[in-house]
């Protein structure tokens, strides 16, 4: 099977990288409300039922269309939600056997979607997710970080410097820690009263003496990468907006997988935001058909 697959990898032209993922994974509860939010108001809503959602699958699932092995680090409670979050991720290919399961109930986050395609998230306060001993890093060729959890510093740095060869990705976090990585992607809102200082030096304070690129993405305005030798603008790829819940992580899958195929920064971050297009033209927050199709 191994002489198989790598046949037809030399064949078809696939790459197929093993990536490991930290990032959250969510039974998401759609409200679709009937206006616009506003202080004060009353809306009506029609209940959307319960999708698989979170940056672990929001990111994973695009990157499996892709034809990579993808292996995701998160946690689930110990309860039916957890059970179908697990069930559900890995019938669609997202290999959970590094998922932990805490003692709880894995409560459902709120995803408010309005008529204009903008969505407000109201989800409970997480437990702590502490991980355990990093892995062995040689089999991996990506390593992303969109996650809370403790420990998640230690793992970026043991793989930075244990396999040169992995790719490290990393999102912004929320607070000031910091994001051992390659390559560090925010959003112009995550800069937003952050950063008092030039973007690249920013950033390195953040990801430290490893990081290649810095990545800010401003919606339909594109993306702008920093780096020692300056900035470059990449342009959005412009699409219908049905939904924007899942489209920054559908961004990062984009980047990784061209990361991947060895393309050059600007040209992964064009993939991510041709890969981000097809997520917000999608009622999901998982990637949609539009991208699986692209990818076949």
């Amino acid at each position: 099977m191994l002489y198989l697959t790598l046949f037809l990898e030399v064949i078809l032209g696939i790459a197929m990288a093993n990536i490991l993922l930290l990032a959250n994974i969510n039974c998401d509860r759609i409200l679709r409300l009937d206006k616009p939010l506003q202080t004060g108001g009353r809306f009506h809503y029609q209940d959307g039922g319960l999708r698989l959602g979170g940056g672990g699958a929001n990111t994973g699932l695009g990157l499996v269309w892709a034809k990579h092995n993808v292996s995701l680090v998160s946690e689930v409670g110990s309860d039916d939600i957890g059970d179908w979050i697990l069930a559900k991720a890995s019938t669609l290919g997202l290999d959970c056997r590094l998922v932990h399961r805490f003692s709880g109930n894995t409560c459902e986050m709120l995803l408010v979607m309005t008529p204009d395609g903008e969505r407000t998230i109201i989800r409970p306060q997480r437990p702590i997710f502490e991980l355990s001993a990093a892995p062995d890093w040689q089999p991996w060729d990506a390593f992303y970080i969109n996650s809370s959890a403790n420990g998640a510093e230690q793992w970026a740095q043991d793989a930075i410097s244990h396999n040169p060869d992995c790719i490290v990705v990393a999102q912004l976090a929320k607070d000031q820690r910091d994001r051992p990585c390659h390559v560090l992607i925010a959003s112009i809102t995550d800069m937003q009263g952050r950063c008092n200082q030039a973007p690249w030096q920013f950033a390195q304070t953040i990801a430290g003496d490893s990081l290649q690129y810095f990545i800010v993405t401003d919606g339909d305005q594109g993306a702008i990468v920093y780096s020692a030798e300056g900035k470059q603008h990449v342009p959005a790829v412009l699409a219908n907006v049905v939904d924007t819940t899942g489209a920054g992580d559908a961004y990062a899958a984009g980047v990784i997988h061209g990361l991947c195929q060895k393309m050059s920064i600007t040209e992964a971050m064009h993939e991510g935001a041709l890969w981000a297009s097809f997520a917000v033209a999608t009622q999901s927050s998982i990637p949609g058909e539009a991208l699986k199709s692209y990818l076949s």
